[in-house]
């Protein structure tokens, strides 16, 4: 198992895949349309407290893949898991300023009631239910309204790129293709998940007796 504190990974789709590979860039999201309400809330009191324009985001997993992160944030055969080396990414993220990272928290309700939160610390809590994601979030700040932001990244804090448990083996020999021509000077492992499907699972379960 991977020493996951080396890593950070990001759950999401091909055509985000595809931009990151082509321009070099991570794109910085506005929260205001994230399923979860709460979270969103947090972040629109913070921009308005710290009198911003803008708040955006993007989240990533500490821990190795998981059936969860698959189907919530990456789900069906186009979902992808970029696997980042941290100290680079957060390093080369920290070049552009607005940028604040941590690792997210999640407070029982109790807790919380007890303890309130102050400002700062507003963008990185979720409510105790979500703590299977065990997120490590990257906020972007700014006095200029804007719904997205691209920061340079080299591709050379890329690890591996794992394509979806559930993509069509065809597919997926030409997606990974498709990845290796986009990258010809760097050694990125391209993989497809097995979690769904491993057959060395399998035969160990064929095997008993």
């Amino acid at each position: 198992m991977d020493n996951d504190d080396k890593f950070l990974r990001r759950y999401t789709d091909i055509p985000a895949l595809l931009y990151l590979l082509q321009n070099k860039k991570l794109t910085m999201l506005d929260p205001s349309s994230w399923d979860d309400l709460n979270d969103a809330l947090y972040l629109s009191i913070y921009k308005e407290k710290k009198h911003l324009e803008s708040v955006l985001a993007l989240c990533f997993t500490e821990v190795s893949e998981t059936y969860h992160h698959w189907r919530v944030f990456a789900g069906g055969s186009s979902g992808i898991c970029i696997k980042f080396l941290r100290k680079q990414l957060l390093r080369e993220l920290l070049k552009t300023n607005g940028i604040r990272y941590e690792k997210i928290k999640y407070p029982p309700l109790d807790e919380i009631r007890k303890n309130e939160p102050t400002c700062d610390e507003l963008p990185f809590i979720k409510r105790y239910g979500f703590r299977d994601d065990s997120e490590y979030r990257i906020i972007y700040e700014s006095k200029k309204l804007m719904k997205t932001k691209d920061i340079n990244i080299p591709l050379s804090c890329i690890d591996r790129i794992t394509l979806s448990p559930w993509i069509p083996k065809k597919l997926s020999t030409s997606l990974k293709e498709i990845i290796r021509s986009l990258t010809p000077d760097l050694e990125i492992k391209v993989f497809k998940s097995t979690l769904v499907s491993n057959e060395e699972w399998k035969t160990i379960g064929r095997a008993a007796s």
